[in-house]
């Protein structure tokens, strides 16, 4: 234990620059430290959409929508919306907002936050999330009229959940880069929430203080906390080891087995609760990346049959989490798990293997960015196949820039959908086309189109159903399992568990 303390309290000096007292953290000075094993040189997730910029987000930012814990929607920068017709929405906008810089929020800024991610020129991440939105029409300061491509039924559950609303004008200070493109994700984040941003250090520390200008009636509610601090901690053990000492408040993605071992510590809290995420592994099926290998369905078939899912659940996971057979969550209006199915069966998968020309199997390149015990256990399983893969293991943004850059043929990813609970926010973003469709397949790209469209929820159900159904069969991806998570905090600390992954710490306060 003096070892731990030891290093806890080195790493606090190291990565925070404040006195190395456990003080720091908890009631002492009313602020909040969580830490992460991510980087996040940014603090926007409509340019780096990693979980913890979501969970900023939801502190820095406000949308005209609101979906509480318990997934009931509310207004917040809107006060009342209506559906004119299938493709238009009309929102009455909240009065006597103010963004973090003082300015009053009008109907001209959300008209400005949309307009620019609809602008691809711009590069935003969330560009698919509100890519069903035509125009936005400013029919008075806090009236607008929102235009839709074509009738896309889940519109408001996305409002809710995707995009962030800036002053109008907010990105046009942002520098340029090397390469004379504008670097958007460099401008201080400000937003109308019910944190603002008070101090940065790229890729080890954000800090957060209550905005005491935050408006009266929101759902979110005022802070009860004054600070909150995220801090990027890579090492596990060392993360513990602070929250043990009481340098830090609150970590997540605890392995089940030290989860089980904290239960122990009288001055810790674990808990755990669903999300809306899930692991697959994704095949280069169009041969982008230069390997051909996974351009036999034989090939993708057999690594399909190779993966013991149901074992990792049991033994790296636990409850609640469930073997998935279709890229979506269950939880997601539209996804199915009635689709063609590839049971654990090593033998059959080397069959499959020697029929594609590959008898004593092949080397391959595997990626991966979180659990690296899951992407190892995955490893373990292909090489019971002949399949040697060779794991390189990054930071996600790192990660993704390769996968968009058609460089990465084998991956081990996780997707989240922004919590977002319908199967077009999962299934939707992967096969259609962009650089993260593995698969580019044109039947599944205009069957999706299609779905999108149906506005009656059983024809559209439907409609999905043979989406998933065709990606199964092909099997473009390997579906594995859905997420839980593990939280482990400070006794002190009243956190409430989130179901979607997004801790809303903005309900967090003191015991």
């Amino acid at each position: 234990m003096r070892h731990l303390r030891s290093l806890a309290a080195a790493m606090t000096v190291a990565g925070f620059g404040l006195a190395a007292s456990p003080a720091m953290a908890g009631k002492s000075t009313d602020t909040l430290i969580w830490a992460t094993d991510r980087e996040n040189p940014i603090a926007d997730s409509t340019f780096l959409n990693t979980r913890e910029n979501v969970i900023l987000g939801y502190m820095l930012f406000d949308r005209p929508l609101y979906l509480d814990e318990k997934k009931k929607l509310h207004g917040l920068l809107a006060t009342k919306w209506t559906w004119v017709d299938t493709t238009t929405i009309e929102m009455e906008l909240r009065k006597g907002v103010k963004f973090h810089n003082g300015k009053e929020f009008d109907a001209e800024d959300l008209k400005y936050s949309y307009e620019f991610v609809l602008d691809r020129k711009n590069g935003a991440l969330n560009y698919r999330y509100l890519s069903f939105m035509k125009s936005v029409e400013v029919l008075d300061k806090y009236k607008v009229r929102i235009k839709l491509t074509k009738p896309f039924p889940p519109a408001l559950i996305y409002l809710a959940s995707s995009g962030s609303i800036v002053p109008k004008g907010h990105y046009q200070t942002a520098p340029t880069k090397p390469d004379g493109k504008k670097d958007f994700g460099a401008v201080k984040p400000i937003g109308t929430g019910p944190y603002m941003l008070a101090e940065m250090k790229p890729g080890e520390t954000v800090l957060l203080k209550r905005f005491d200008g935050y408006y009266a009636g929101s759902p979110k509610g005022k802070p009860a906390i004054s600070k909150v601090l995220l801090r990027t901690i890579k090492d596990p053990n060392t993360r513990l080891a602070e929250l043990m000492t009481g340098a830090i408040d609150w970590i997540w993605d605890v392995p089940k087995d030290q989860a089980e071992r904290i239960k122990a510590n009288p001055r810790l809290v674990v808990a755990k609760g669903k999300t809306v995420r899930f692991s697959y592994l994704a095949m280069d099926a169009t041969g982008r990346t230069g390997v051909k290998l996974f351009m036999d369905k034989r090939v993708r078939m057999a690594v399909a049959h190779a993966i013991n899912r149901e074992a990792m659940v049991k033994s790296l996971i636990g409850d609640p989490s469930e073997v998935i057979h279709s890229p979506c969550h269950p939880d997601q209006f539209g996804c199915t798990n009635d689709v063609k199915k590839y049971a654990y069966d090593p033998a059959k998968a080397k069959k499959l293997l020697a029929e594609a020309g590959h008898p004593n199997g092949f080397s391959v390149d595997i990626y991966a960015y979180r659990e690296r015990e899951f992407a190892e256990a995955i490893i373990g399983d292909l090489s019971k196949i002949g399949i040697k893969a060779k794991l390189y293991f990054l930071q996600y943004s790192a990660l993704l820039k390769k996968v968009r850059a058609g460089e990465v043929p084998f991956t081990n990813m996780t997707w989240g959908s922004s919590s977002i609970l319908d199967v077009s926010a999962a299934t939707g973003h992967f096969f259609t086309g962009t650089p993260d469709d593995f698969a580019k397949d044109p039947q599944v790209i205009k069957m999706i189109a299609e779905a999108d469209g149906i506005v009656d929820t059983a024809k559209r159900e439907a409609a999905w159903k043979k989406v998933l159904e065709r990606i199964a069969d092909q099997a473009y991806w390997v579906p594995l399992f859905t997420y839980i998570k593990y939280f482990a905090h400070s006794k002190d600390l009243d956190f409430v568990v989130p179901n979607d992954e997004i801790p809303r710490f903005f309900l967090s306060k003191w015991k």
